[in-house]
């Protein structure tokens, strides 16, 4: 089928690529695989003592996980690792990726991260694709593509939208919006490394926000001096993309530390960068955020491309009741009890029967009635007195 990537492609996408750039793809997978097996193990099956019996959950993972890798702007190889790779750390059997005219490093990257089925589709269609399915069809030339438990990854309005609509039919990860990047900075931090990764952050997208915080008024001089300097260094189409988003990029002065804190929590940003003295400290104390980076030597760019995290985060504040993507996207606990003596159950039975007449659940109540030493369900009751 001409919408689909055979497996020997992304080899030879693979293959074709010098041995340091294989080297980096393998290098940013095993990091990114290490971590997401971590957060696998972190979670674990349970089970507890009941009145009775036992109760507990288990964790497994979603039958077909579908990933989206935008490939409008720049091809992004990396959200191919993130995401492909995460799904696989979790268990999912099946790997559905969609990559609009998937560039040969794109190929390369599904490759290593041992997608099942690529698709070359993109936008709404590639999220209608994933969540339903298709057919496979020999008159049509059509190729079965399972339809999706789960759909993750990052992509334009039209992606989002179209997540929007398939929600509840299947799982997605988030509603990601237009990417941010928000630096917590006193008078210890380097204004070129500043200024350095709120370029890096605003040349994704026109759209994209770059934000500093700081306590000192010379230090946002400084940083909007060197912005000004490397954003004209830039090639196209990067420099016009990020002189775009500075336009509606800001800076915010505050009277102390607390108030910057403050001031993070309160935007909640997809990437926070703590650039100052003590930024452990200081760390500590935000509670808003996707992704956290500490000190200067912690760049976000580093996150992007696999120090182990993953990249795709909460947009838009949403970070104050999300997180990232992670394995758990793709993990199902569930949840499941058992009875192995009647006799010691009989505290938790009269408890069910009582509680389910206050909420005015007759049949609740008769059903626990039913589980019963000492009570006769109402519903022979109301036999007998018919008799």
């Amino acid at each position: 089928a001409s919408y689909l990537v055979s497996k020997q492609q992304c080899q030879e996408a693979f293959d074709s690529l010098s041995n340091e750039e294989r080297q980096s793809l393998l290098n940013i997978h095993q990091r990114v695989k290490l971590f997401a097996e971590a957060q696998r193990k972190s979670v674990v099956d349970m089970s507890i003592e009941i009145p009775g019996g036992r109760a507990g959950h288990s964790v497994s993972p979603c039958r077909a996980a579908g990933c989206y890798a935008p490939g409008g702007r720049y091809p992004l190889p990396s959200s191919v690792l993130m995401t492909v790779v995460t799904a696989r750390a979790a268990g999912c059997p099946y790997v559905v990726l969609a990559s609009p005219r998937p560039a040969p490093i794109t190929l390369a990257a599904a490759h290593v991260a041992g997608a099942d089925i690529v698709l070359c589709v993109g936008g709404a269609q590639a999220i209608g694709c994933m969540a339903y399915g298709i057919e496979a069809c020999e008159e049509l030339g059509a190729a079965e593509v399972p339809a999706c438990d789960v759909i993750v990854g990052p992509g334009n309005k039209w992606v989002t939208a179209a997540k929007s609509l398939v929600n509840g039919y299947c799982g997605i990860d988030m509603l990601a919006g237009p990417s941010e990047v928000l630096v917590i900075a006193d008078h210890t931090a380097d204004a070129e490394i500043v200024a350095a990764d709120l370029i890096a952050q605003a040349e994704h997208d026109v759209v994209a926000r770059a934000i500093l915080v700081s306590t000192d008024v010379d230090m946002i001089a400084k940083v909007n001096a060197e912005v000004e300097r490397q954003v004209d260094c830039l090639p196209e189409p990067n420099r016009s993309t990020a002189k775009e988003a500075l336009t509606q990029s800001f800076s915010i002065v505050c009277k102390d530390m607390e108030e910057c804190i403050a001031m993070s929590d309160k935007l909640a940003p997809e990437h926070l960068e703590i650039q100052t003295e003590n930024s452990q400290e200081v760390a500590d104390r935000c509670a808003n955020y996707g992704g956290l980076f500490i000190g200067t030597h912690a760049a976000e760019v580093l996150g992007d491309y696999g120090a182990g995290p993953n990249h795709t985060l909460p947009t838009g504040g949403t970070g104050r009741y999300t997180g990232g993507l992670s394995v758990f996207n793709f993990l199902r606990i569930r949840t499941w009890m058992r009875i192995d003596n009647k006799k010691d159950s009989q505290d938790m039975v009269e408890d069910s029967v009582r509680m389910a007449r206050l909420e005015g659940l007759e049949g609740h109540a008769r059903a626990a009635e039913a589980r019963s030493l000492t009570m006769t369900p109402a519903y022979k009751k109301a036999n007998n007195g018919s008799n």
